[in-house]
């Protein structure tokens, strides 16, 4: 793939959260900051590629998100190009004519940092709660680092592989108890 923009990267890590509280607690008592809360809705649009998603923030603004990363059951590198849109429903309609859509997620995520982590802690609509870590590398930050802090983070947050996801939550099948 050639592009004049630098890939961003990340190594992301998603699990079930039975406790979205308690998750909170562990991070305050890491030492991480107060989180923000973002409505989020989600439109994954068909790709051959990767993924495209439209990303609306109620009262902030839409960004367009491509990225790519394996659907594997542990700590993952993501690679990644935001960009900020700035009409979105003229986007979202542009893209859906284009490509059709794949899948509409709509979230509440809290967003708590922890080192260079992102901690997300998302209630998903018809999907349930999770807990999402995602290590920011820098262009020159070798990969097992951040798999290093995800390790550390896992076992503090007592996440076991039955936890883990190896998705997004576009292709997750819904859950029926969380509709």
């Amino acid at each position: 793939m050639e592009t004049n923009a630098a890939l961003k990267r990340n190594v992301e890590l998603k699990a079930r959260c039975p406790d979205l509280d308690r998750a909170q607690a562990i991070a305050k008592e890491l030492g991480a900051g107060d989180p923000t809360i973002e409505h989020q809705r989600d439109t994954y649009f068909h790709v051959s590629h990767g993924r495209l998603k439209l990303r609306e923030i109620e009262g902030r603004g839409a960004t367009l998100i491509w990225y790519d990363r394996p659907d594997d059951s542990h700590a993952r590198l993501s690679r990644y190009l935001i960009t900020p849109v700035a009409d979105a429903e003229t986007t979202r309609q542009i893209l859906s004519l284009a490509l059709g859509v794949h899948r509409v997620v709509e979230k509440e995520r809290q967003i708590m940092l922890y080192r260079n982590v992102r901690l997300h802690f998302d209630r998903v609509a018809g999907l349930g709660d999770f807990i999402e870590f995602e290590a920011v590398l820098s262009p020159e930050e070798p990969e097992p680092s951040g798999q290093d802090i995800l390790a550390e983070l896992r076992i503090r947050f007592a996440i076991t592989d039955a936890d883990v996801f190896q998705g997004s939550y576009e292709a997750m099948p819904p859950n029926p108890s969380s509709i």
